[in-house]
This record gives C-alpha cells, sequence and structure tokens, in this order.
C-alpha cells in the first residue's frame, strides 16, 4: 500500500508520464530497455509499484555489498556474479520453480555504456521458466515511459528478436549516445529449447 502512494506521488510531481498497458496478470520478465542511466531503475520501480507488480531485479554484486546491501533486496534485488552468468539463469529459474511470484525486471544490455549486444540470459530465463516477456521503455524523446506489449518467445530467436527490435526502434533511453540496439551475439535460426 505505502509503495502505490509513493509511486502515486512520485508520477503526479514527474516530468516523465506514464503511459502504460496494463500490468500483464501473471508473472513475467520485464525488460528495462534502453538502460543508459541509473535513473532507469528509479522509473522501473514507480512503474512496478504504480502498477502493483511485485518486482524482482538483477544487479551486478557490488550494489549489495556494505549498507546498500538490505536496501537493494528490499527493493527486490538480487546479486549477480557476472563471472558465472549459467548460476544467474539457474537461480532464478529455480526460485520461479519453487512457487515464488514476482516479475522479474532485467536489463538485457548489461551495461549503460552499450557493448553492442545485449545478453541472452533473459532470454533463457524466459524459456527455461515458461514467462511471457513484457516491453518496459523509457524514451527521453516524448518523456514517457511505462510498459508495452507482453510477448510469448517462441524459440525462434532471430524472429522473436525482430519482434522485439520494431517496438525499441524509436525508443531512445535517457542518454540516446549510450542506447544499445536489441541484438543477440547469436541470433540463428535454430530455436532454444523449453
Amino acid at each position: 500500500m505505502l509503495r502505490r502512494l509513493v509511486s502515486r506521488i512520485y508520477w503526479a510531481c514527474s516530468r516523465w508520464t506514464l503511459s502504460t498497458e496494463p500490468a500483464p496478470g501473471r508473472p513475467t520478465l520485464l525488460l528495462g530497455v534502453p538502460h543508459t542511466s541509473n535513473w532507469d531503475f528509479v522509473l522501473m520501480l514507480g512503474i512496478a509499484w504504480r502498477l502493483g507488480i511485485p518486482v524482482r531485479w538483477l544487479g551486478k554484486s557490488s550494489l549489495f555489498r556494505g549498507w546498500r546491501g538490505p536496501i537493494m533486496r528490499r527493493l527486490g534485488g538480487i546479486p549477480v556474479n557476472r563471472s558465472d552468468p549459467s548460476s544467474v539463469v539457474a537461480d532464478v529459474v529455480a526460485r520461479i520453480r519453487g512457487g515464488e511470484e514476482f516479475g522479474l525486471v532485467v536489463t538485457p544490455e548489461g551495461t549503460r555504456g552499450g557493448s553492442g549486444y545485449w545478453k541472452s540470459g533473459f532470454y533463457r530465463i524466459a524459456r527455461e521458466a515458461g514467462l511471457p516477456v513484457t516491453l518496459g521503455y523509457v524514451d527521453r524523446t516524448t518523456m514517457t515511459t511505462g510498459l508495452g506489449p507482453t510477448i510469448e518467445l517462441t524459440g525462434d530467436v532471430a524472429a522473436d528478436m525482430d519482434v522485439i527490435r520494431a517496438f525499441y526502434a524509436d525508443k531512445s533511453g535517457l542518454r540516446p549516445e549510450r542506447r544499445t540496439e536489441p541484438r543477440l551475439r547469436d541470433e540463428n535460426p535454430t530455436p532454444i529449447a523449453p
């Protein structure tokens, strides 16, 4: 209740406009794209709290050190050891299969600086856990943010990424120069099994 109140106040005072499709009716993997600034985090939390979506999010392990750790975990954070990305996928899938219900916010660009390719963990998690993917966005050109459509991944990586690319084609992020084109390193037509 407190989170929804805080989010209502935030959106009433923000220069950003919340322009969103309704929240998905079941757990989803929520993409936070383009990830070009630390403010993306604030906007995504504001969206989730306003729509009443219980969220968890993946963050680099250094964010969870010291006094910040309890705060980040309370906000739904799951620390990620970037040196072992496969363990992240296994951990999140185990949580979901264990009955935890949440929307998982993932920034597939992996960094705010742009890296040329998205990380494929979001795709593997969604397929292995049977989650749809909700396209969350931040667009500085229109000063809007929110949730776009929720899609089911087919396993045809190239076709699925074409749908994702089409949605994000006109979304710039807070720092447009840091935007990374939605592309996975391995976009071949070989399906990824669920």
